[in-house]
């Protein structure tokens, strides 16, 4: 008689791999943030199914009453959670989105995506190429200002689809680079849409080789050890961290001196793990002649600006967001 199945990766008990290959998920699938949804009547919001074939939503954001009299910029704001954890109803991303909406007075687009490891790399960067889709979807619907079956009337005159923004926070920073990478400069293949730039919030980077920052003391939320797992998990079986989806410079990821790119923002706390990654990431790529900025701000850790997206120091992250909008607009 064999042994029972035994876990083999635990994630903070919520998610458990176990010998046989089986998977449990808690149905409370909420980590314990210590937040609570703001009540913002400055914003509207509602769910929309964008993906069928995997029952896949996305939580859109509109200011109640804008302060313009112009169509409003889009911003997809792609969250994080290692791949392997996370919901646009989770109640510090909804507060993150709403704080977007309201100050940058633009519509946000939340995606879900498929999460490992009952879906592993590259599910979640298909998932969010098909959000973008399901927003070309609705431009290519949306002209002459009039709202036809199947369109949004929360878009149809009332978003800018010339002015389009990512933004992606953690494991959605990363996806937010290859997003960059797969659509290029321009957008083309999502025309009438046109994403203006990529803002990276502490991207989920890995390699194979640490770093200082990696080495360093653990952090609040993160852990060396979590970060690794959330790998392990995540990415195709059999590889490791240098693979093209978790390393941009790693063995076989594409030769970015020969990919042209939009404007990229990295913003990363000074006390996160991922810091020298962030950092390093800005540095090649300012090297091989993109534009890119690098802010950091000193003493924050992982996750500052989405788990209190109205404190002070996130004030400070909503006027460079602004400022990035402005200078990269049309």
């Amino acid at each position: 008689m064999g042994s029972l199945p035994h876990i083999v990766e635990d994630c903070l008990g919520f998610l458990q791999l176990y010998s046989d290959g089986s998977i449990f998920r808690s149905s409370d699938d909420v980590l314990d943030f210590k937040v609570s949804p703001i009540q913002d009547n400055s914003v509207l919001f509602k769910d929309c199914l964008f993906h069928k074939r995997f029952n896949l939503y996305l939580r859109l954001f509109k200011p109640n009453s804008s302060t313009t009299t112009t169509k409003l910029p889009l911003i997809i704001f792609i969250r994080g959670g290692g791949f392997c954890f996370g919901s646009r109803a989770w109640p510090h991303i909804h507060n993150c989105c709403v704080r977007l909406a309201s100050v940058l007075q633009a519509v946000v687009v939340a995606p879900d995506y498929r999460l490992a490891p009952e879906h592993r790399l590259p599910a979640a960067m298909d998932d969010a190429v098909e959000a973008v889709r399901w927003v070309q979807r609705q431009a290519l619907i949306s002209k002459d200002d009039v709202v036809v079956d199947g369109g949004d009337a929360w878009l149809t005159g009332v978003v800018d689809f010339d002015q389009v923004f990512v933004v992606g926070d953690s494991s959605g920073g990363n996806i937010a680079h290859h997003l960059a990478v797969r659509l290029g400069v321009g957008s083309r293949e999502m025309d009438p849409v046109r994403v203006r730039g990529y803002v990276l919030l502490a991207p989920f980077f890995g390699g194979e080789d640490r770093t200082g920052s990696e080495e360093g003391a653990r952090e609040e939320m993160l852990s060396l050890d979590l970060l690794d797992r959330f790998w392990r998990l995540s990415i195709p079986v059999g590889e490791n961290r240098d693979h093209p989806l978790a390393n941009p410079f790693g063995h076989g990821s594409p030769k970015l001196e020969q990919v042209k790119l939009d404007p990229i923002l990295v913003i990363v706390g000074g006390n996160e793990l991922l810091k020298d990654r962030a950092q390093e990431y800005a540095k090649r790529l300012k090297e091989k002649g993109k534009k890119i900025e690098y802010v950091e701000f000193e003493g924050r850790e992982h996750g500052f600006f989405t788990q209190d997206p109205y404190s002070q120091v996130a004030d400070q992250v909503m006027q460079i967001l602004k400022r990035f909008i402005i200078e990269n607009s049309s």
